[in-house]
C-alpha cells in the first residue's frame, strides 16, 4: 500500500514537471557559389523570426540561380569608416518572394553587424525584410539599433564559421558602382547536414 502511495505521488511530481527545455544549437547552411563555399551559422535562439525567414527561402530552393549582386567596398574616407558588405539574394530575378518581415532589433537580440556577420538587407521600411541579405566584411557595428541613424538597424542573424576568405574574394570582385559585374552566382544554399 505504501509503495502504491509513493508511486503514485512520484508520478504526479513527475507530469506536473515542466519538461527540460531542449538546447537550441542553431542551424548551419552551406552557400555555394561560383567563387566558393561560405558555412554560415544561423543563431535560431536569438533571432528566431529571422533565421525561419532565411530558411523558407534556403528550404523552398529559392536561392538557386540567384547571386550576391552587390557590394559596398570599404571606405576608409566615410564617417563610419566602414569596411564593406556582400549583398545577395534574389535581387531583380522576378522569383517568388514571402511576405515581409519586421527587424529584430540587435538591440534587443545581443547579436552585431561584426565581421562575418549575416544579417537581413532592407529597404528605409524597417517592415520590408524578405529574401535579401548580406555578408558584413569587417566590423560594420554602424548597421546596429544602437548605432544607426534610424535607430533600428538591420536584423543580425548569424555569423561565417567557414569561408570568409570567399566572402572577401567577392567583395573583391570586379564591379561597376556598387554592382558586381558580373554577379557571382550563388548555386544553391542548404541546411548543412
Amino acid at each position: 500500500m505504501i509503495n502504491r502511495i509513493v508511486t503514485s505521488a512520484l508520478l504526479v511530481l513527475l507530469l506536473a514537471s515542466p519538461a527540460p527545455a531542449a538546447s537550441d544549437k542553431g542551424v548551419d547552411v552551406t552557400i555555394r557559389t561560383t567563387a566558393g563555399q561560405i558555412v554560415v551559422h544561423l543563431d535560431t535562439a536569438k533571432a528566431p523570426l529571422t533565421t525561419r525567414n532565411f530558411l523558407k527561402y534556403v528550404d523552398g530552393h529559392l536561392y538557386d540561380g540567384a547571386s550576391f549582386y552587390r557590394v559596398l567596398p570599404p571606405d576608409s574616407s566615410g564617417p563610419t569608416n566602414a569596411p564593406g558588405v556582400i549583398q545577395g539574394g534574389l535581387g531583380p530575378s522576378g522569383k517568388q518572394r514571402f511576405p515581409s518581415i519586421g527587424v529584430e532589433r540587435t538591440s534587443t537580440t545581443g547579436l552585431h553587424n561584426t565581421s562575418g556577420t549575416i544579417a537581413m538587407a532592407r529597404t528605409m521600411d524597417p517592415n520590408s525584410a524578405n529574401s535579401e541579405f548580406f555578408i558584413c566584411i569587417g566590423d560594420d557595428s554602424y548597421l546596429d539599433a544602437e548605432h544607426s541613424q534610424d535607430g533600428i538597424g538591420y536584423a543580425a542573424f548569424g555569423k561565417v564559421v567557414k569561408g570568409y576568405d570567399i566572402a572577401v574574394k567577392i567583395q573583391h570582385s570586379p564591379s561597376i558602382g556598387d554592382q558586381l559585374h558580373p554577379p557571382i552566382k550563388i548555386l544553391s544554399i542548404r541546411r548543412s547536414r
